[in-house]
């Protein structure tokens, strides 16, 4: 209702200004809106393509084998450490329950022995006999106790094998595509889901090496897709080029969510060291067959057309060439009807 306000006020303000004009045989003043030349840094760039890629995307494999009787559907959103597939586990708890009873035995061999051990060491005093007896126990007591070590590592890789049926994300994200269905049997090393976070996001781009020293961690370059644009942060720049393309790779950490995995951008890589330059907003230029020019306005409030070409872009300011000066005033609205010499009537000054 405000911003409806507003709007109705200007446009009686307009109303009123013409009526006075045109009753005074004069030339409508035209509002305008405007802004300052100023100048500003701005840096030459080219444009290279690039890819959006997740830095963790991984196909999940099988580490035992078996029959799957689980797979997580695609588009399951999972954390890190929960279970995306499961494999048949009935076989390794058979065995499980077989090495718990080798590890019982071998551990009541060695408690028998401990104690043949205790028994002889009191008759070996005043026997002879006993005392070859002892030698004997003290040697089958450690190797008794060796097989019970053996029992207990094999226990505990059955118990790691049933761990690894339960295929688990290492980190969080989503299920893109099933590689495997529940039914089929996998063999260790089989790729079963694959899982891609959707959180941390790079943009991989790669650059002529012409343009190598101008790239360094930390800078802030601009993507654009369609009418999409964003900023990315270089991450890191690799310092070896192809020796086919003669390119060399840059990585950008960029919003999550706010472009898909797989998006294709364009990325401007600056092309040398930024320089000062007289810049305008880019609504100041007016493009007509003749050319290109903005519209400055003078101390009179009157319009004065200055052809004018351009040079670098940067965000929404442009480099220009040609008769303005640094505080210039430009029109940035109402340009499209202006005409040289005539009077306006300033609405907002965006300087």
């Amino acid at each position: 209702m405000k911003k409806l306000m507003a709007l109705l006020w200007v446009f009686a303000i307009q109303v009123l200004v013409q009526s006075v004009a045109l009753a005074q045989g004069g030339v409508p003043a035209v509002f305008v809106r405007i802004a300052k030349v100023s100048v500003d840094s701005v840096t030459p760039v080219t444009v290279v393509p690039g890819t959006v890629v997740s830095r963790n995307d991984a196909k999940l494999a099988a580490e035992v084998t078996g029959r799957l009787l689980q797979v997580a559907d695609v588009g399951t959103v999972v954390a890190s450490g929960d279970m995306v597939a499961m494999i048949e586990d009935t076989l390794l708890k058979l065995k499980k329950d077989e090495q718990e009873a080798e590890v019982q035995r071998a551990r009541a061999r060695l408690r028998f022995l401990e104690n043949e051990e205790r028994r002889f060491m009191q008759l070996a005093e005043s026997n002879l006999a006993a005392a070859t007896q002892l030698e004997e126990t003290r040697s089958d007591r450690d190797v008794s106790r060796g097989d019970l070590q053996v029992a207990r590592s094999r226990l505990a890789q059955i118990e790691d094998q049933l761990a690894r049926t339960r295929v688990a994300a290492p980190f969080a994200g989503i299920v893109v595509e099933r590689l495997m269905m529940p039914g089929e049997r996998v063999d260790t090393g089989s790729d079963v889901v694959r899982l891609v976070d959707q959180q941390h996001l790079e943009v991989i781009a790669r650059v002529p090496l012409e343009y190598y020293a101008y790239a360094r961690p930390g800078q802030q370059l601009e993507l654009r897709t369609g009418n999409s644009m964003a900023t990315g942060t270089v991450r890191t720049v690799v310092a070896v080029g192809s020796e086919n393309t003669h390119q060399f790779e840059i990585r950008l950490d960029i919003e999550s969510n706010r472009f898909p995995v797989g998006q294709t951008l364009r990325v401007s890589v600056p092309t040398s060291d930024a320089r000062k330059a007289l810049v305008v907003p880019r609504d100041a230029l007016v493009l007509r067959p003749e050319g290109i020019s903005v519209f400055i306005i003078d101390d009179e409030d009157k319009a004065k057309q200055v052809m004018v070409t351009t040079g670098i872009g940067a965000d929404d300011r442009i480099e220009v060439f040609g008769g303005l000066g640094d505080g210039d005033r430009v029109v940035i609205r109402g340009n499209e009807r202006l005409r040289a010499g005539q009077t306006v009537s300033v609405l907002q000054d965006n300087s």
